[in-house]
Parts: structure tokens; C-alpha cells; sequence
């Protein structure tokens, strides 16, 4: 699966005591009409554990200029999100209070529908319910054959 290109997004939880954030290809949309989307997330993380318990989240589409916050937000022992987000223009979204980073190509914010657990993952669908205003631009960030590449 290494050498299949997944766009690089942030999924961002606000949990009422502290925020959670984790560097996500798994992302996908799943349905127009209503607007759907899954996230798959490690079964035995405390990612999961949080967005079970919340029931929303932001998804945050990173562009190629965005490969440190990738990296932030995929280290082990990483601290709260909002430590990882020093330096950089965010806000909290209108609907989940999660963090939204200005510079992503795209942002969504997402009420959980349903999980199921698969193998050492869970997927996540979630209901798009608001889309917050950013700003980033051009080419996407991708993970391609382990590495984070710019769509050229």
C-alpha cells in the first residue's frame, strides 16, 4: 500500500480538557449527497478512544508546504495539539471547537455517524457539518513509498 499516494491530512479533537491531533492518510470521502467521510485510526490509540468519546473531529488537508506539521503531529509522545500548533495561524472550528489550521488546503469539521473496528484500526464515518474558512494553496501533500511528496 506504500506505493499507493494518500493525501496527508491532520484530524484534530477537542475533548473538553485538552486537545488531541494526529497526522491521518486514511481519509476519505464516502458519499455526496449527504456529505461522508472516514477516518481510520490505530484500534489501541488514545485517538480513537477520544473521538469515540467526543463524537467529532476537523479534518485538515495538508498542502506540500506543510510537511513539518505532518511530522508534529505523527511523532510518538507528541504533546497536546495546541503545543504542536505554535507558530502556526489556526482557530477553533464553529461546530467541534477543534483546531483548524489557516494554512490547509482544506478543512472539515465532522460528527461521528458510525465506527467499526477493522483489524488494528477503526473507521470512523462522520457527517461533514461545517467546512471552515482557510487558506492554504497549491499542490497537495501526499505520503507516496514512505515519504511526504508534493502532487506535482
Amino acid at each position: 500500500m506504500a506505493l499507493l499516494p494518500a493525501g496527508v491530512t491532520v484530524v484534530t479533537v477537542a475533548d473538553g480538557r485538552d486537545d488531541v491531533g494526529a497526522t491521518v492518510s486514511s481519509f476519505g470521502s464516502v458519499s455526496a449527497e449527504p456529505p461522508v467521510v472516514s477516518v481510520g485510526v490505530d484500534a489501541h490509540g488514545y485517538m480513537a478512544e477520544v473521538i469515540e468519546e467526543v463524537g467529532a473531529f476537523a479534518v485538515n488537508v495538508l498542502g506540500h508546504d506543510q510537511r513539518a506539521v505532518a511530522g508534529r503531529f505523527s511523532a510518538e509522545g507528541r504533546p497536546s495539539a495546541r503545543l504542536l500548533v505554535t507558530g502556526q495561524a489556526h482557530h477553533r472550528g464553529e461546530r467541534t471547537r477543534a483546531i483548524v489550521l489557516d494554512g490547509s488546503l482544506a478543512a472539515l469539521e465532522c460528527s461521528v455517524r458510525q465506527s467499526v473496528p477493522v483489524g488494528d484500526h477503526v473507521v470512523f464515518f462522520a457527517d461533514v457539518v461545517g467546512l471552515p474558512e482557510v487558506r492554504g494553496g497549491g499542490p497537495a501533500l501526499v505520503r507516496w513509498s514512505g515519504r511526504y511528496r508534493a502532487v506535482e
